[in-house]
């Protein structure tokens, strides 16, 4: 361990918390860094912080991994008073209050190990805020992280954060030595917005996948996905993850679903689509009550990870769905989709980057998320290639780049340049 570089990792997702992708990014940047000849040490928040946890299985923290976990809260649910909290210790977000004990708590680790390196992960503003505070008291290099596109013009929706978020991200564009995106559309956002910050200073490292895990998933299920027979019965569709009411919006496909159905050309019998943790789960059986489509899609709860991954293994084929107001965003199981090895059919702008992505593999049937007529089609097309085994199958060479322990040796090098960069403007 002498040998290797310390990076301190800042992340809000870490596990135990449940739902969200950004758990699996850092545990597996955390778990594969000392690889690549860094030696990670993770600050988090407190579990009691976190709406939901649960001990997944697949995403158990490795023994040897150092992780400190620093009091806060957020603020819209355990300081609200009839509704109301303190607006200041809601900014940039409702855990702002983790700010005040992660930066002392950062400070002591430095007293006590050698730090090489700052890294730290949005969407949660405030751990931006954490690295940008220790950043101005150590001159540490920091390699900054966006995994959605920070201020983005009309949003944040409330006025007061708007400001704050366009001036953290400013800051971050200031001050750390490497930013890295998760997808082309953010990284050409971010070279046109900040210019003198330099595209070469703008990686792209993108989701994806962690191999062990399918192995574990594949043995468990006792499948292939390289050679699996159709069940017997209906064709089994599943959406796993959330599905945001404006940036998922399922209105077009629940009434394509609906428009098929009384037509006749699909029935329950044939075909079920199962919506896992979809979230808004109340508002969505209403609409499919009223479209009279509950037979065939069933809103279902979530699973454990490892669990989660096997049922992609051995589903008939998986959906995307990402509006056209996130172009330049990825879903993050789409690269856990290409590893599945299961046909695709995304339900998205063809001219964005989740389209982008799959071309790129040679995978998945792409339709417009915001046309009925269109997914009606994709739908039936979609199914056929599925019957009649003609579906397009993803370049494993393509595939393989996204596997975590790749992305780690690229975050790996990002955080041995940030080093020279510092270096250079110090000389």
């Amino acid at each position: 361990m002498s040998t290797l570089r310390t990076v301190l990792l800042v992340a809000f997702h870490f596990p135990p918390v449940m739902g969200s992708s950004g758990v699996q990014r850092t545990l597996r940047f955390a778990q594969y860094l000392p690889r690549y000849g860094w030696r990670p040490i993770v600050l988090t928040i407190d579990e009691r912080a976190y709406e939901a946890v649960s001990g997944s299985v697949g995403n158990e923290i490795p023994g040897e991994l150092e992780v400190h976990r620093a009091f806060g809260v957020d603020a819209a649910r355990s300081l609200s008073v009839f509704g109301r909290y303190p607006r200041a210790l809601s900014l940039p977000d409702r855990w702002g209050t983790w700010r005040i004990w992660a930066v002392r708590k950062a400070l002591r680790i430095l007293r006590t190990a050698r730090i090489d390196a700052i890294w730290s992960t949005f969407p949660i503003a405030t751990a931006h805020r954490i690295a940008l505070d220790l950043v101005r008291r150590t001159a540490l290099p920091w390699v900054a992280e966006f995994r959605d596109p920070m201020w983005q013009g009309d949003y944040p929706a409330d006025t007061r954060v708007n400001r704050v978020w366009r001036e953290l991200e400013q800051l971050v564009f200031s001050h750390a030595q490497r930013v890295i995106v998760v997808t082309p559309g953010s990284a050409s956002l971010y070279a046109e917005r900040f210019p003198d910050f330099g595209r070469s200073r703008i990686a792209l490292i993108e989701n994806g996948y962690d191999e062990d895990t399918f192995v574990r998933a594949e043995a468990a299920a006792g499948t292939s996905t390289q050679a699996r027979r159709l069940p017997e019965g209906p064709l089994v569709l599943l959406h796993s993850g959330l599905v945001y009411p404006s940036e998922r919006d399922p209105t077009q496909f629940f009434e394509a679903i609906g428009s098929l159905k009384r037509s006749g050309r699909i029935s329950a019998e044939r075909l079920q689509i199962v919506l896992r943790a979809s979230g808004s789960e109340s508002i969505y059986a209403r609409r499919l009550e009223a479209l009279g489509i509950s037979d065939i899609v069933r809103l279902a709860p979530a699973l454990a990870y490892l669990s989660a991954v096997r049922e992609m293994l051995t589903v008939d084929g998986l959906l995307i769905l990402q509006a056209s107001n996130c172009n330049a965003q990825v879903p993050a199981k789409l690269y856990e989709y290409l590893r599945a090895g299961r046909p695709i059919l995304a339900l998205t702008d063809p001219a964005g980057d989740t389209a982008r992505t799959l071309q790129n593999a040679g995978s998945g049937l792409i339709a417009a998320l915001d046309s009925t007529s269109e997914i009606e089609d994709a739908l039936l097309r979609f199914l056929e290639t599925i019957r009649s085994g003609t579906w397009q199958r993803a370049n494993p060479a393509v595939v393989a780049r996204y596997s975590r322990l790749a992305l780690t040796e690229e975050l790996a090098q990002r955080l041995e340049e940030s080093l020279g960069s510092r270096a250079r403007l110090h000389a």
